[in-house]
């Protein structure tokens, strides 16, 4: 028996790679079936089972381009109904993999047709079970995705407490625990950075399994504090139900290099967004006026999922080099699949062609604590909620990046704004949007709160961010 978690930190995403005897089974497969295919080959094996745990919301599966690469079966829960074929198992049915039994428990509550796949080891044992977004470490899916007109958040939270208390509690508390996502995933409220453990550590230690719980109480705890979904989750399901581009004609219409004019071209005349995935630093000493700035080096595709609103958006690249094709990949994981090329030569091509460049003014905290001792100042802290209830500056706006489409009318264009959020990564992604809409008086604060609590600005008092 081989299993191997195959981890994408900035999806906080786990697929799983199981084979024994020459049979495999991928679960929750990338939109980038490569690597799976290659996997199985290096190990003469084929994959037999496609096995989705749901339709995934935050990311594009791959699921759809592996089976018609290999032949394997797609397999979901029951009630799945897609645009393609798939095999939609019953509750408690076994499939055969080599020596091993992969039995299907049917558990609704984070959507309806939601399975979690329990492996059996070849004498028959419970080993593992794979719960995708049904239990993770530390907490359980969000129920409040599969919202029909039917159905309420608070139908499905009853869902989830039936299928967790009949269908995963009652199995032995030494059985492993490989869920669908890690702590940064915007499925779950309170997961842990860990992405593997033990059923018996989450019985004990897990807010949402405490056994002496009544359903009314979970249903109460697991709503409390949901932010609401980013607004390219209900895309992406769509795209797993329904169907998608090959990734291979992705890659080949999107990791296309452009000259300086051409790309000027593509962002005049034909409205593609330029999207620079440098390093912050990169972006704020030299960027093509009203580009956005999405790093690679952070949680860059759910970024790009929650702050461009049209997922069919054209889209033109400004990258490190040899970095064009990694960016096209990561935007296709969340379904953005319009890039049509990326510059070619970089900032220095377009400079070198006489372009116009912009700058973002950035000042280091000490310079900032030194200017808000002399002025008042309009400080933006764009950090999540919760990380702004726990502890902020006294006189600062709180501006959220996650919503910050839906707040533009909380700022005023003639003002000058001083942006921040935890490290500086999130504080460039705001300012660089503002700047798109006109916005021209903005100060990055480097090191953003982290470097700003190391001077002696009066902060609110801390609160433990698990009691909000």
């Amino acid at each position: 028996m081989k299993i191997e978690q195959l981890y994408t930190g900035c999806l906080a995403q786990g697929a799983y790679y199981i084979e024994s005897e020459g049979e495999v089974a991928i679960i929750d497969p990338l939109r980038e079936t490569q690597q799976y295919i290659e996997k199985a080959k290096a190990n003469n094996a084929e994959i037999k089972y496609i096995l989705e745990t749901h339709f995934h919301a935050d990311f594009v599966s791959g699921h759809v381009d592996l089976a018609k690469k290999t032949g394997a079966t797609i397999v979901f829960g029951p009630g799945a109904a897609t645009d393609y074929d798939i095999y939609s198992a019953t509750d408690g049915e076994e499939l055969k993999l080599g020596k091993l039994t992969i039995k299907v428990l049917h558990t609704p509550g984070h959507t309806l047709e939601s399975a979690t796949y329990l492996l059996k080891d070849e004498t028959g044992k419970d080993y593992a079970i794979f719960s995708g977004d049904t239990l993770f470490l530390g907490d359980v899916g969000r129920p409040d995705l599969a919202i029909k007109s039917d159905l309420t958040k608070e139908d499905l939270a009853k869902m989830l407490f039936d299928s967790l208390r009949n269908k995963i509690m009652p199995l032995a508390d030494n059985v492993i625990v490989y869920p669908a996502h890690g702590a940064g995933s915007a499925c779950g409220k309170n997961l842990s950075k860990e992405t593997v453990g033990i059923l018996g550590e989450q019985k004990k230690t897990n807010y949402a399994l405490r056994e002496d719980m009544t359903k009314a109480e979970f249903v109460k705890e697991v709503l409390d504090g949901i932010a609401p979904p980013p607004q390219y989750f209900a895309k992406n399901a769509m795209l797993n139900k329904m169907g998608y581009d090959t990734f291979d004609t992705v890659l080949k219409t999107g990791d296309v290099p452009l000259n300086p004019e051409e790309f000027e071209a593509l962002a005049n005349h034909e409205s593609a967004l330029v999207l620079d995935v440098r390093s912050q630093a990169e972006y704020i000493t030299g960027h093509i006026p009203n580009a956005i700035f999405i790093g690679l080096n952070g949680q860059f595709a759910p970024w790009v999922g929650a702050l461009i609103t049209d997922i069919k958006q054209p889209i033109i690249l400004v990258v490190p080099e040899g970095k064009s094709s990694e960016a096209v990949t990561r935007l296709s994981r969340v379904g953005y699949d319009n890039t049509l090329g990326y510059l070619e030569g970089g900032m220095e091509a377009w400079k070198a062609a006489g372009k116009d460049i912009e700058t973002l003014e950035s000042i280091s905290a000490i310079e900032f604590a030194s200017r808000a001792k002399k002025e008042h100042l309009n400080i933006l802290d764009v950090r999540k909620d919760g990380e702004f209830q726990s502890t902020h500056l006294e006189n600062a706006q709180h501006f959220s990046l996650d919503f910050i489409n839906e707040k533009m009318n909380e700022v005023d264009k003639d003002k000058t704004y001083y942006v921040h959020c935890a490290g500086g990564y999130r504080s460039v992604i705001a300012a660089s949007i503002l700047k798109a809409r006109g916005f021209d008086n903005l100060i990055d604060i480097a090191g953003g709160f982290g470097a700003i609590k190391k001077t002696d600005l009066p902060t609110t008092d801390f609160v433990c961010p698990s009691t909000l």
